[in-house]
């Protein structure tokens, strides 16, 4: 089963993907906690290129470099962990594309976006996603005034329109996108998330015979 976290920066989403790896490990869910860009000694060379924050990248080969990064994840560390019948946590997929370069840059339209996503993962779909979502104020405390890198330092005109972006997503596919109040406490949305998960995999156990599968 593959679980995503989403959100803009600050936003907590890597605390909570960390959180449930934590929990899911000590229940023997077998888990695999992976970030994006990352994850392959591919995609953390092109993690370190789009993350530089002295790199000027054009908003569309910013789009591939994200792809390509997605894709030999997938190929490489995702889809073997999910056929072994394990459990990946992901911190960001897709959806982060559709909301930072799509509605972020504003260089690509969310139908086309779509087709594009199936063909990078080979159709892979989260069963869950799971959208911390704080207002700006809120992310942009939390990620203070330390060095940014260049995704972070967009400005707050480039984070309206993710966040805005993700709050259309998660109203578009409502069965698969969970939004939270990323300002409750982290121990509460921590609670929520793992009585979800808990459930998601329940309901996997009995359709395939073991519970992290899918």
């Amino acid at each position: 089963m593959l679980i995503t976290f989403e959100g803009i920066d600050g936003s907590g989403k890597s605390t909570q993907a960390r959180l449930l790896h934590a929990h899911a490990e000590e229940h023997g869910w077998r888990p695999l906690l992976v970030r994006e860009p990352g994850g392959t000694d591919l995609s953390e060379r092109v993690r370190t290129i789009l993350l530089d924050p002295e790199a000027h990248i054009d908003p569309r080969a910013e789009l591939l470099l994200f792809a390509a990064a997605r894709a030999q994840l997938v190929h490489e560390v995702i889809r073997p962990a999910l056929s072994e019948g394990r459990l990946v946590i992901a911190d960001r997929f897709y959806d982060s594309t559709t909301a930072y370069q799509g509605g972020g840059r504003g260089i690509a339209e969310a139908s086309w976006l779509r087709s594009f996503h199936q063909f990078v993962t080979s159709n892979l779909r989260p069963r869950r996603t799971y959208l911390v979502d704080v207002p700006l104020m809120v992310a942009a405390e939390r990620r203070g005034s330390t060095e940014r890198d260049r995704m972070e330092g967009a400005g707050d005109e480039f984070f309206e329109h993710v966040r805005a972006t993700y709050l259309r997503l998660a109203d578009a596919e409502a069965g698969r996108i969970v939004r939270l109040d990323g300002t409750r406490p982290p121990e509460v949305l921590h609670t929520d998330i793992v009585r979800d998960v808990e459930r998601l995999l329940a309901e996997a156990s009995v359709g395939t015979g073991t519970a992290a599968s899918g």
